[in-house]
Order: C-alpha cells, then structure tokens, then sequence
C-alpha cells in the first residue's frame, strides 16, 4: 500500500506543487513565506495522504493548511520582526499591470483576498471555497463580490 500511497502523492504533488506556492504568494503576499507554507502543507499532505487524497480537494486542503501554517508563523513573528518592504512582499513581475494587480489585490483584507484566490487561482468552487475555508457559502459570495468590486474600484482609480 505505501507503494500506491506514494505513487498518488507523487502525481498529486507535481500536478499542485506550483499552484499551491503561487496561490500562497499572492493570498500571503511573501514568496518567502509562502513557499514554506506549501512546503509544510504539502508534508502534512503526505503525512495524511489516505484521508486527503479522499476530499473533494485535496489542492484546496493544502491551500487551507498553507494559509493556517502562515497565519501561526505570522502570530509568533509577529512582535519580533519588523514588515518587509513593501517591494519585497511578491514576486517581481515584468509587467506593471500585474504589479498594479498584485498591489490592489494585498490592500483587500486576508478573508477576501483569500476567497480571490480560491476561486481564481486555484479554480474551486464556491461550494469547495467554503468547505475549504470553514465558512459558508453565502460569506464566500459576498466575500468575493466585496473584493472584486474594491479590486475594481482601485483599478480604475489607477487608470484615470
């Protein structure tokens, strides 16, 4: 059994690896940090795996374990070490419109910008968002519908 167990991960960490660290970048803000955080979801994924590879999104449950790891690291670290600079908080990017993105999506609070990035990075549903996050259904629509009109709104507000 461990065979198939490893063989199962091993397809399911090369298809979700990446996805996982981008999607952590951007809902945590730190490549730093995020990469550690799907680093530390994906051995509890492995540690796991006979009931993970069971939920209806297993990408979704690393996600979920990813954002929980960094928000306990975050916790502890937080009084001790100061913030980085802004510019430091994601990846570089050539085009200044991603950046632009990028900047407007970090000034959404943490439950929205979470929800962003379920449903659009990651591609889950709003039922699996909601399974995903532990919340309901209705606070994922209107967490994603909040998020999506201020992302506009400061879009906008750049381009005019």
């Amino acid at each position: 059994m461990t065979g198939r167990r490893t063989t199962d991960f091993e397809a399911f960490y090369r298809s979700e690896a990446d996805r996982l660290y981008r999607a952590l970048a951007v809902a945590l803000g730190n490549p730093q940090l995020a990469r550690e955080a799907a680093d530390e979801a994906m051995a509890r994924a492995y540690a796991r795996w006979s009931q993970v590879r069971d939920h209806d999104s297993p990408g979704g449950w690393t996600f979920r374990v990813g954002m929980n790891w960094a928000t306990s690291w975050w916790r502890k670290v937080r009084r001790e070490r100061p913030l980085p600079a802004a510019d430091d908080l994601h990846p570089a990017r050539e085009d200044p419109g991603h950046q632009q993105a990028i900047a407007a999506l970090h000034h959404l609070p943490l439950p929205q910008r979470t929800v962003i990035v379920c449903r659009v990075l990651l591609d889950l549903s709003t039922v699996e968002t909601a399974a995903v996050l532990g919340i309901a259904e209705g606070t994922v629509k209107s967490r994603m519908a909040r998020g999506l009109a201020e992302l506009r709104r400061t879009l906008g507000e750049e381009h005019t």
